[in-house]
């Protein structure tokens, strides 16, 4: 049989269930009693977290096609309303299961003398303070608001909480409708003094609940409900911009006024106040969520205190590579002596801004060309480029101004930089500059030298510390003058003729992994060993998809960890028997991009082709977005990547759930031989950081 053979929708996994089958399996472990009681509500909150997200911008897409009546088709054959209707009964499910665990563990927190508290379990002496409390610290920035006629229902942005009051004026009894917008500016949970047993929290609804009579003196309450919105986030800029930074200004404050997609309403709510805030919302019954338990399962992460780290992970310090050391600190050395791979989080983030620091500082050091896509507030990488440029270095920052809700902070570090010197660009409009690259042209006795960074991840400190990605370092020649190249590309808008190794997108990253899957099927022909190991964290292409069945139909073995989306159906007889998928979920979040091919070898081989990358596989990736593809030639760093890293991951039990046809997964037995990949890159050094190794491995 051929892949034509099988309709679309036996092909295809709906992109929207599938990203809502993986914040299931992360709402799934706040119940795994393997992990601490505050990691766990650690996880409760990522989940509530991801959804948000999902609704601001893949619900608000699909929402948007449904107004302006365009029936595009997702791969799986849905319209944008059969999606919106699959999407609304799993995302029921999922909240009351959400709600169902938040639950079990606040009880369970109760159970170790950590309380989030009911009206009714406020002492008389804790009353008297949170009353103090509430006049000092939360009183005086709030701002009630009358709903009548001559007060019409104010904006309230995303993600915004709100308390709505019935009330009655207590000398004739007239009826006042009141909204209190919940300032984002007050902390969510209010810790009570320590009585010595136990902490002991309150939420702020419940504190505003208790202290309307002091808002509104002259009042009774006669119902109250609390509701939040999420706002569709998604940015439209004009593709024919002068002037990019002022579009971007321009669009984020459009985006504060987006559209309402969701409205969640606690569901004791009285009927007619639910009435009113639908009616003025503008919302619809299905875009409408009761949640019975608590709205905002994002902030749950404000019970994660200090002061219970036997509630908390032992802290993780990651190493910082033997092989840095061995050149005391050295980054130019060490490259210089043998190219390298940093594991994170395992292995020090440190490394990657040394890199930068050292470049900055370095007298010899002429150039420096690096991409931004996120850094984070007080970026060190940011901080030492204005330094270099300061110094009289060339220095060429791509800043991406179209990530994902960093847009704000995007402007702001371009600004710095620009006034320090250093040349800023901001790529192409119609595509992200995803790439994640770094160049410092050094001045040396032989010339000019150039060493290298190629990551996995972001420039971004605080999320390396809980995100899994490599980054390689490496001064190869032909890797040097490809990087070189797409820096061109990137500032000049050149596009590279022919690279001598890289394959960058957009397109020339999917037709290099098509070849590469062809070869593969030709090995399978010709009864060699074909095999395929892919890591990504999602996988929608249908293209490559369709590819990867024919693979399969041609007797390629396929084994794939897709930590997130996964479109593609495994087990699916005569067409995907011979793919197995797979995704890790557990204490830090899977995020590396490798790809690995047999070449007619089984694997794990040291003739295996192996290649670190940017972009998953999407069609965002391959088409809209520049993205890198590098090859891993360097003996050690090959055996760390595929002997290390990826056996790991395919050997991974205690935390890897399997994918099954139907688009479901079943958790792996862990009992059967229990291993975990993160356990063992905490207490395993990596190969390649290691310490000396022959100079013949260099090239």
């Amino acid at each position: 049989m051929s892949v034509e053979d099988f309709d679309v929708s036996k092909r295809m996994i709906n992109r929207e269930t599938s990203w809502l089958a993986f914040n299931k399996r992360v709402m799934e472990q706040s119940s795994n009693k393997n992990y601490p009681l505050l990691e766990r509500l650690r996880f409760l909150s990522i989940s509530g977290s991801n959804i948000d997200e999902f609704y601001m911008v893949r619900v608000a897409g699909l929402r948007g096609l449904v107004k302006a009546n365009k029936e595009m088709v997702s791969d799986d054959g849905l319209s944008p309303s059969e999606q919106l209707a699959s999407i609304n009964e799993l995302a029921v499910e999922l909240v009351e299961k959400q709600q169902q665990e938040c639950r079990n563990l606040l009880e369970e927190l109760k159970n170790n003398d950590l309380n989030l508290l009911e009206v009714d379990e406020i002492t008389d002496t804790e009353m008297i303070w949170l009353e103090k409390y509430f006049l000092e610290n939360v009183f005086p920035i709030l701002t009630p608001l009358a709903i009548d006629l001559a007060h019409p229902f104010p904006f309230i942005p995303n993600l915004g909480f709100s308390l709505i009051v019935d009330l009655r004026r207590n000398v004739d009894k007239k009826a006042l409708l009141a909204l209190i917008p919940i300032p984002a500016q007050t902390k969510r949970f209010i810790r009570l003094p320590d009585n010595g047993l136990e902490i002991r929290f309150i939420s702020l609804e419940s504190l505003l609940s208790i202290f309307v009579k002091l808002i509104f003196p002259s009042y009774k309450l006669k119902g109250e409900g609390v509701f939040r919105i999420i706002r569709d986030s998604e940015l439209e800029v004009e593709e024919k911009a002068e002037d990019l930074v002022l579009v971007f200004e321009s669009a984020l404050k459009r985006r504060r006024r987006g559209n309402v997609v969701r409205l969640e309403v606690n569901k004791s709510m009285p009927k007619n106040l639910r009435r009113i805030i639908r009616k003025e919302l503008d919302v619809r019954k299905e875009e409408i969520i009761d949640v019975e338990g608590i709205l905002g399962l994002s902030e749950l992460s404000d019970l994660i205190v200090d002061d219970r780290k036997d509630l908390t992970f032992k802290p993780f310090s990651p190493r910082f590579p033997s092989r840095v050391k061995e050149f005391n600190g050295d980054i130019f050395a060490a490259i210089n002596q043998k190219d390298f791979v940093v594991h994170h989080p395992f292995e020090s983030f440190d490394v990657v801004v040394s890199f930068i620091q050292q470049a900055a500082a370095d007298e010899n050091v002429l150039a420096i060309k690096q991409t931004l896509y996120r850094t984070g507030d007080n970026s060190p990488i940011v901080e030492a480029l204005i330094k270099a440029a300061e110094s009289g270095k060339s220095v060429t920052a791509l800043v991406e101004l179209k990530a994902r809700f960093d847009e704000a902070r995007n402007i702001k570090w371009a600004q710095d930089m620009e006034r320090a010197g250093v040349q800023v660009v901001f790529g192409f409009l119609e595509l992200k500059t995803h790439a994640k690259i770094s160049v410092v042209i050094r001045r040396e006795e032989e010339g000019l030298k150039s060493y290298l960074h190629f990551g996995t991840g972001n420039y971004h400190p605080q999320t390396a510390k809980v995100y899994t990605d490599a980054s390689f370092f490496t001064d190869n020649k032909a890797l040097g003058q490809d990087a070189v190249h797409i820096f061109n590309y990137l500032t000049g808008n050149m596009v590279p003729q022919s690279l001598q190794k890289i394959a960058i997108s957009p397109k020339g990253i999917r037709k290099q992994l098509m070849q590469m899957i062809d070869k593969e099927i030709e090995f399978a022909k010709n009864g060699k060993p074909a095999n395929m190991w892919i890591k990504l964290n999602a996988l929608v292409d249908p293209i490559i998809i369709d590819k990867l069945y024919e693979a399969s139909i041609a007797g390629v073995s396929i084994d794939m960890v897709v930590r997130g989306i996964c479109c593609l159906r495994p087990g699916v007889k005569e067409l995907s028997e011979n793919i197995r998928v797979k995704s890790i979920v557990g204490r830090f979040l899977e995020h590396a991009r490798i790809v690995c091919f047999g070449n007619g070898h089984q694997l794990p081989s040291p003739k295996a082709k192996v290649f670190i990358s940017s972009a998953d596989w999407m069609p965002r990736n391959f088409d809209r977005r520049v993205e890198v593809l590098v090859p891993i030639e360097n003996p050690t760093v090959h055996s760390q990547i595929l002997d290390q890293i990826m056996v790991s991951n395919m050997k991974d039990t205690m935390q890897s759930w399997l994918l099954k046809e139907d688009g479901t997964y079943d958790k792996v037995n862990e009992l059967e031989e229990a291993f975990s990949a993160h356990e063992y890159f905490m207490t395993n050094p990596s190969l390649s950081g290691v310490g000396t190794v022959n100079k013949e491995d260099k090239d």
